[in-house]
């Protein structure tokens, strides 16, 4: 659906599929003719699903992990207009970015509605991790905080620049979740204040803020215990439909077959283990090479396969996309510390994951040793978890490890065509995706 559409339509209030979100039947209503907002908080939670395949694809496949060959996928390895091409647009960054903005509609509806103060805290991380997904995914975009926009109002449909989403409703909204919200949503996958202070540390890093990212990062390595997270001791464990919500998990997008969402296509796991025609030998050699540099690591078998060329760490399509887990705060931590100048608590940090991996501590001895360390964990680590392209762009680290000169209007993606034309040119295309 069109996002300037979006704006004046009455919205599904779908719910989501485990646990507490276990509540199906579909209801259309207005916001003003509601007494509970719960319903409508759940759409905000389901609306998340259709982002996961579409972000999963855009982290590994326009990185060095993973690759396509059947026209015009390629474009994910091809830094031009390529990928303004109308199958990708309508695959990949329409859903992405229409599924979003109708989970931020319904957040909206919560935060200025609801009397309920979790409800609250809940929709407003939501809106967080929305706007979070949309910045790191297209740069600028529009920003509405109303759950009832006027369709004469053109100013919510003018790009703001990154730097102010982040500023005006991404860190403000984590860090009210943080001040609201409890640990008691980890058992039953909803949000938490762990969950919104490991967000906001994210954020920060992708900010290159080092000393807030650590102070929430912290937080959250320090807190872990207290709230039941830990690491898991063995790699495979984390991932799979029978280990959702295990205790490595601070946030996941909960998914499951038997609800339908917004993207009909192939699901991560099928694109990640060869499943569509597109790419039926997906991983990129330098991903095998990146794992044959790191010899007797435990996470290669379950990561990859490299005589099928394929990727195996995930199943199923009953399984949950991990939005954050223990993991990968303890790596940011340790990049955080480095950057503040405490080499050696990073290490400390670092040698945590390294040492699950079946790995020997880390001899890196200076803080530029150290960051290429970090990179090169953080890759192993967290491969075909849509993370490295995000993770290269953040660190300025494109051209190095992309092998060539990238122009940076490539380090985002394409707004979807049909935003540009149907808001009379309000929402403007990215540089260098012209068409």
């Amino acid at each position: 659906m069109k996002y300037i559409n979006i704006l004046c339509c009455l919205f599904m209030l779908l719910m989501a599929c485990d646990n507490d979100l276990d509540q199906f039947p579909p209801l259309e209503a207005e916001a003003s003719s509601l007494s509970s907002y719960r319903q409508v908080l759940n759409a905000a939670y389901y609306y998340q699903q259709a982002s996961v395949t579409p972000m999963a694809i855009m982290g590994d496949f326009r990185a060095d992990n993973m690759e396509m060959f059947e026209e015009p996928y390629p474009a994910f390895d091809r830094f031009n207009e390529d990928l303004a091409g109308g199958d990708l647009v309508g695959q990949f960054f329409r859903p992405f970015y229409s599924t979003l903005y109708k989970s931020i509609l319904s957040a909206n509806i919560v935060i200025n509605n609801s009397v309920d103060d979790t409800e609250i805290a809940e929709a407003r991380f939501l809106r967080a991790l929305s706007y979070f997904k949309l910045v790191q995914v297209f740069g600028d975009v529009t920003v509405n905080l109303s759950g009832n926009p006027s369709v004469d109002d053109k100013t919510i449909l003018v790009r703001r620049p990154s730097a102010e989403v982040y500023s005006g409703t991404i860190i403000p909204d984590f860090q009210a979740a943080i001040s609201a919200l409890d640990n008691s949503g980890l058992s039953n996958g909803r949000a938490s204040q762990i969950a919104a202070q490991g967000l906001l540390g994210k954020v920060y890093m992708h900010l290159r803020d080092f000393g807030s990212a650590e102070t929430q990062l912290k937080a959250v390595v320090d807190g872990a215990a207290a709230a039941n997270i830990t690491l898991q001791p063995n790699f495979a464990d984390i991932f799979g439909e029978a280990n959702d919500l295990n205790s490595e998990i601070i946030f996941a997008t909960q998914l499951s077959t038997s609800i339908d969402d917004d993207y009909g296509f192939t699901g991560f796991p099928g694109w990640f283990s060869g499943g569509d025609t597109k790419s039926l030998q997906p991983l990129d050699r330098d991903l095998i090479d990146a794992f044959d540099a790191s010899p007797g690591d435990l996470r290669r078998d379950v990561t990859i396969d490299a005589t099928a060329l394929i990727g195996t760490k995930w199943g199923g399509l009953d399984q949950d996309w991990i939005e954050l887990r223990l993991g990968d705060v303890i790596l940011l931590y340790a990049e955080a510390l480095n950057e503040n100048g405490d080499t050696a608590e990073a290490l400390i940090q670092m040698n945590k994951i390294r040492t699950r991996a079946g790995l020997d501590d880390s001899s890196a001895a200076t803080q530029a040793d150290f960051r290429t360390a970090v990179a090169d964990e953080r890759r192993l680590e967290l491969a075909l978890e849509g993370q490295r392209w995000f993770d290269l762009v953040r660190t300025g680290t494109v051209d190095a490890e992309m092998g060539e000169m990238v122009n940076p209007n490539y380090y985002v993606f394409p707004i979807p065509d049909s935003e540009v034309m149907s808001s009379a040119g309000a929402i403007t295309q990215n540089p260098g995706y012209e068409k």
